[in-house]
């Protein structure tokens, strides 16, 4: 059986071309086009303020709802959206932050953690902020060289950057104050997480689980960089105490769900925590998300059979110390890159006794349940189904999901929802407090999982214990993205989490849509994969208003206001994961584009220019050689790594460059300088000279070659 889905997840890979687009230099303006105003912003300001006229941190407020109370766009009026602005981002990678709005400034971040400081009602430039990231990191970075935004506090604005560092700059000038490296840079963990900042205290995570690193949140102090307390996710190997705010954690509850042996011991054990952090003003603690296992199948992982907290788990630790508070694990024993990193929305429900009202932490993670627990406690209140899914029959009444036993995969494929790129993934959801709904932009993109019988743990490199090459074929068949595309879905689901069930659902042509936002308007936001930006009904479901913006729009949107002015605003750029592993499913459908700002008003009238890129040339640069042996071995050396980066079928999507259609193909001895010789370093194009031989080098030539022209001549067969 062949198993066309197993493309979406591509990469079974030792390590990543993450970084080949040549540098994108950031430039500021010669002159600033007005002064940019200090930034006084304190926990009371972003407890009280943000989610009205400003938006002062990356979820809209602490509870991290993505909801405004802002009516001047409305149901009545949203139709007359225009664009008021639009900024270049300066990037063809992907985009995924969404801005921060304070006295009148935004402050965004593109690729490669480059801020901006720009004039939030005109969009005219005060600064930018380059932290020169040297392009070689991109080969640690899974998905993409994104970065999700900054945090703002008290005149100055944070970055994580990409090779690990946080930055702190002054708001006015965007002159580096202080730079913390909070990660072992030897090590393959990235940053692309916003930051969030409370009384004083600057918290960062990390990523970097499918290469082999253990993962962390860590707070620093926000005035020097000074590391306050770090909490980790997973034991060290001996489990001996860390001398870390973890510490109690792992003696009371964590060390007896991991086992002695397995790869955990080498490859760190993952769990990081790259995406959400959450501060419970009225709990004084932070819940945050954790992630996968390293490697994925724990099999090879942790063979003891453990649970191994704290992967796929929600973790509540006290915001002053870091001690830990309580858990709940969604996926015990995580086996399928099901993180628990998605939005955390905190809200009040009427789940307590007799209709009480509850304060709840609500979660859809990557499996497919939609949780809602006390937030005090972790007490499982409530989960339900919001996503279709083979992998489980439901929930127990702890809250644990009831596995189908097939899909603890082992040397049979199993065909499963979610895949690793799950029901629901970083793009935030949001929940409206007026129609007691949460919005959540899900999706199905199948997996088939299989053991990999190459595994051999090993500390750093792409390494998960599943085999993503299984089933698939040497040679494209001519109507493979058609098939692909057809067997994708996204869905924006308006789900009442009291009664766990959806109220409406809105169906999308295909997976991998944007963030949500939601207003006090009546109105609900969702980018769209192929650029539309949309408003809806936030109570029926009804689409009231559309503009494409010319590029993928998957961030969170946010809204502000001005001088009494209402402004919508989003930042716009095709990549990050699905971008680059599912190319060749939307080869020619997504066109590259520079990543943008695009900011909206009532009555606005200005108009988003294209990017006129210059066409790719779509023909191969050689003949095929090789017979059906080399190409086969090409094959699999391609999807163990080079597939991550380039596509499944080595058809790339215009984020990185497709190598079908690569001037080097034609040349040996200049093939062999990329990929072996790392001719191209510079760019990010990294030398595998450790991973492949150079007979796998020329065997992967044959293999792109091959798909090449399959596409150009699909009668021809490839050879």
């Amino acid at each position: 059986m062949t198993h066309w889905r197993s493309f979406i997840m591509a990469g079974s890979a030792l390590a990543l071309l993450a970084g080949c687009a040549p540098k994108e230099e950031a430039k500021a303006p010669e002159t600033p086009a007005v002064e940019a105003p200090f930034a006084d912003v304190d926990t009371n300001r972003i407890e009280t303020a943000s989610g009205g006229a400003e938006w002062l941190t990356y979820g809209g407020t602490y509870d991290e709802q993505r909801f405004s109370t802002l009516t001047g766009v409305n149901t009545g009026n949203v139709s007359r959206l225009g664009v008021a602005w639009t900024h270049d981002l300066d990037t063809n990678r992907g985009v995924e932050a969404t801005p921060i709005v304070v006295d009148g400034v935004m402050y965004v971040t593109s690729a490669w953690s480059v801020v901006y400081a720009l004039d939030a009602k005109t969009g005219e430039a005060l600064w930018t902020y380059d932290p020169d990231v040297d392009r070689a990191v991109g080969v640690k970075a899974c998905c993409d060289v994104v970065n999700r935004g900054v945090a703002v506090y008290k005149g100055k604005v944070y970055v994580g950057v990409i090779d690990g560092r946080l930055d702190a700059l002054d708001a006015k000038t965007g002159a580096k104050v202080w730079s913390t490296v909070t990660v072992d840079q030897a090590k393959p963990y990235t940053i692309t997480g916003a930051p969030r900042v409370v009384n004083g205290k600057v918290l960062i995570g990390n990523g970097g689980a499918e290469l082999g690193v253990r993962g962390y949140l860590t707070a620093y102090d926000a005035e020097t960089g000074k590391k306050l307390w770090r909490f980790y996710t997973v034991p060290n190997p001996q489990k001996q105490p860390d001398h870390e705010a973890s510490d109690k954690a792992f003696e009371t509850v964590g060390n007896v769900t991991w086992g002695d042996e397995g790869a955990w011991v080498t490859d760190g054990g993952g769990g990081t925590v790259w995406d959400s952090i959450v501060y419970d003003a009225v709990n004084d603690q932070i819940i945050f998300g954790v992630g996968n296992g390293s490697p994925w199948n724990r099999t090879f992982r942790d063979p003891s059979g453990g649970d191994n907290l704290f992967l796929s788990s929600i973790v509540a630790v006290d915001a002053n110390t870091g001690e830990y508070k309580w858990h709940f694990q969604t996926t015990p024993g995580d086996n399928w890159d099901y993180t628990a990193t998605q939005s955390i929305i905190l809200a009040d429900l009427p789940l307590g006794e007799n209709g009480a009202m509850r304060r709840v932490a609500m979660q859809a993670p990557k499996n497919g349940f939609f949780y809602v627990l006390d937030a005090a406690t972790g007490e499982f209140l409530k989960g339900n189904a919001y996503g279709a899914m083979n992998w489980a029959t439901g929930l127990d009444e702890n809250g644990r999901p009831m596995e189908v036993a097939a899909a603890r995969y082992g040397k049979t494929p199993h065909q499963q929802l979610p895949g690793p790129l799950g029901a629901h993934n970083w793009q935030p959801m949001a929940y409206s407090p007026e129609t007691k709904l949460a919005y959540i932009p899900a999706q199905e993109i199948p997996q088939a999982y299989v053991e990999d019988p190459r595994f051999a743990s090993k500390a750093i490199g792409w390494n998960t214990g599943a085999d993503f090459s299984s089933g698939i074929p040497p040679i494209a068949p001519p109507d493979v993205a058609k098939f692909l595309r057809s067997t994708l879905k996204g869905h924006l689901i308006a789900w009442d989490p009291v009664k766990g069930e959806p109220r409406w659902t809105v169906d999308h042509d295909n997976a991998w849509n944007g963030g949500v936002l939601a207003t006090a308007g009546n109105l609900v936001f969702q980018g769209k994969l192929n650029g539309d930006f949309v408003a809806y009904n936030a109570t029926t479901g009804e689409k009231l208003w559309s503009q494409n913006v010319k590029s993928g729009a998957a961030a969170g949107p946010g809204t502000y206001e001005i001088d009494g002015e209402q402004y919508v605003t989003i930042t716009t750029g095709w990549g990050s994961a699905f971008a680059l592993t599912a190319g060749y499913a939307y080869d020619e459908a997504v066109p590259s584009s520079v990543g943008k700002v695009v900011t909206f008003k009532v009555g606005g009238t200005g108009l988003i220019a294209d990017s006129n890129l210059p066409p790719i040339d779509r023909t191969p640069k050689a003949e095929s050689f090789g017979d059906e042996a080399m190409i086969a071995e090409g094959a699999v050396a391609f999807s163990r790594n080079c597939m991550v980066c380039h596509g499944a079928l080595a058809a790339s999507s215009g984020v990185l460059p497709d190598l079908r259609w690569s001037a080097i193909t034609g040349n040996a001895e200049a093939w062999k300088g990329v990929v072996i010789d790392g001719n191209l370093a510079a760019n990010g194009m990294v030398s595998f000279a450790e991973f492949v031989t150079p007979e796998e080098a020329e065997a992967i030539r044959a293999y792109v070659l091959a798909q090449a022209h399959a596409v150009a001549d699909p009668a021809g067969g490839g050879q």
